[in-house]
């Protein structure tokens, strides 16, 4: 699947998410896929193939981790903007995204019976 291909509102949902991805901060693909409603967090991976005007950086797997092809340069520019690594991964409970986390029901959810 090509960007060129690719539907252009989405596309544009999706590049306009990553691009409000604060510095310090980061969200996963699936994340990104999630609030732009893009179909899936792959689509998310192809438009960022194009995205070289985006923080593409701090977009990572869902276990917090990167592209191994990108890994070094993503976790270097990812430290300068004070989102450390541990063994290659960040840390996603302390450095995802605020809007990127679902939110959680103030009490348990009871059965309906």
């Amino acid at each position: 699947m090509d960007a060129e291909i690719l539907d252009p509102v989405i596309v544009e949902q999706v590049r306009a998410v990553i691009a409000r991805i604060p510095a310090g901060r980061v969200a996963t693909y699936g994340d990104v896929a999630d609030i732009s409603r893009a179909p899936s967090a792959r689509m998310v991976g192809r438009v960022l193939q194009n995205g070289h005007d985006l923080p593409w950086q701090r977009v990572l797997r869902a276990n917090g981790t990167c592209a191994p092809h990108l890994a070094d340069e993503q976790l270097s520019l990812l430290a300068a903007e004070g989102v450390p690594s541990v063994e290659g991964k960040v840390d996603l409970r302390k450095y995802r995204w605020e809007e990127a986390v679902p939110e959680q029901p103030d009490e348990p959810q009871l059965g309906l019976f």
